[in-house]
């Protein structure tokens, strides 16, 4: 969802690092992209034993992430990723199944998914943090999604954005595409494994038509 349907990522950078300063812990927003995909426990937890050689309990986990979602409401609106919305469409047309696997808890942007992808993802056809005990890089996020599209692995691909996600797909021993909508160089991915990388969500919704012609197998050279 986030940096694949939508250009949220660099507001959630900015309300992670806003909430941990007031929590007296200096993070740079940077890292956040690295963590991309891990529930928001999992990342406060990583955090503080990083900072403060402790994890948290479930209700001080819970209390930072709303405060970390006040933060990213209150920056407004977000904008939906460029070209994310034709490469939906392009799916939708050819009768490609979709689940919606996210690390997300934030109902700000979950809630929107109606009105800027119509018909898209089926209310249940979404994998979120509430759904899983263990996010991203775990591959749990990903079996699920897979148990409710009723398919095996080798019949599915996965369009992700962050290498944590790339991990927990590949382990889930799904064809993954990861697109390079922020700042993480493109060897992250590649060292994760990805498939198939492409530059920009438009570049990949410009060639998604062909790779599903051909089921996603690219021409000896």
């Amino acid at each position: 969802m986030d940096g694949v349907l939508y250009d949220s990522m660099k507001y959630h950078t900015l309300a992670w690092r806003q909430m941990m300063a007031e929590e007296g812990v200096e993070c740079s927003r940077e890292e956040f992209y690295l963590y991309e995909g891990m529930t928001g426990k999992e990342t406060i937890d990583l955090i503080f034993r990083r900072e403060r050689g402790h994890g948290v309990s479930d209700g001080e986990a819970a209390r930072m992430y709303a405060r970390k979602a006040d933060i990213f409401i209150g920056m407004g609106r977000k904008d939906v990723m460029p070209g994310a919305q034709r490469m939906v469409r392009t799916l939708q047309e050819r009768g490609v199944g979709r689940v919606l696997v996210t690390g997300s808890a934030q109902n700000s942007l979950i809630s929107r998914l109606d009105a800027d992808y119509p018909g898209a993802f089926a209310p249940g056809m979404r994998v979120t943090a509430l759904d899983v005990s263990r996010g991203k890089p775990h591959p749990e996020p990903y079996l699920r999604g897979l148990e409710l599209a009723g398919v095996r692995p080798e019949e599915a691909f996965v369009i992700e954005n962050a290498p944590l996600g790339v991990r927990a797909a590949k382990g889930a021993g799904l064809f993954t595409v990861a697109v390079t909508t922020g700042p993480i160089p493109r060897r992250a991915f590649e060292d994760e494994g990805a498939d198939m990388i492409f530059d920009s969500m438009e570049q990949f919704a410009d060639a998604l038509p062909g790779l599903l012609a051909t089921g996603f197998r690219t021409p000896e050279p």
